[in-house]
């Protein structure tokens, strides 16, 4: 065997090296990346722009949302009563008609008969409009209410997408949508 390989190591290691540029051929266009542009994203020697809701965002672990227990879901044991007892009462008793909370802890949105489609809302997509709906907002009509506090309140809550509700103006897409007003709200926002 050894013979076979000191009479012919200049071909092994010939095959070798056409083996190794091979590999390199294939890995190498299996990697390229091409970036699209939008039409109207500006002049084409600009740079690309960045997702910065996903660099913006801080990281999950250290996420307010995980940190406090959420008011809407999990129950408050009062001091001297059963803990686990309140759980049964609670999810008999609708999120509006539950006593306040104490000062410091937010108080939930009120749900609305009428739900709105969320992601007509430029920016937001169906795991937003998602975890809005967790949140209790449904409605163009509570968006457009919100003020600084409330934006502020429900940002926290975003995760990932904490930002957006500034970024992408949504109180004021939720008033031209809540009144119907479509025409201008695409002059201002875009084609629905």
């Amino acid at each position: 065997m050894m013979q076979l390989v000191e009479a012919n190591w200049p071909i092994l290691v010939a095959a070798l090296l056409i083996g190794l540029l091979a590999a390199w051929l294939i890995l190498r266009a299996t990697r390229k990346t091409t970036v699209m542009r939008d039409p109207g994203s500006g002049e084409p020697g600009d740079p690309a722009k960045r997702n910065q809701a996903l660099i913006d965002a801080p990281p999950a672990s250290t996420n307010a949302a995980f940190a406090a227990p959420n008011s809407a879901r999990d129950p408050v044991v009062a001091p001297g009563a059963l803990a686990g007892a309140g759980i049964a009462a609670s999810a008999a008793i609708p999120p509006q008609e539950t006593a306040p909370e104490p000062e410091g802890v937010p108080i939930p949105i009120p749900r609305p008969d009428s739900k709105d489609d969320l992601t007509r809302i430029k920016g937001v997509g169906p795991k937003l409009a998602a975890l809005l709906g967790d949140l209790g907002i449904s409605s163009f009509a509570q968006i457009a209410s919100w003020n600084d506090d409330e934006i502020d309140r429900i940002d926290e809550k975003l995760g990932r997408f904490q930002g957006r509700i500034r970024r992408d103006d949504w109180v004021k897409q939720a008033a031209l949508l809540d009144a119907g007003d479509t025409a201008g709200y695409e002059k201002q926002f875009g084609r629905l």
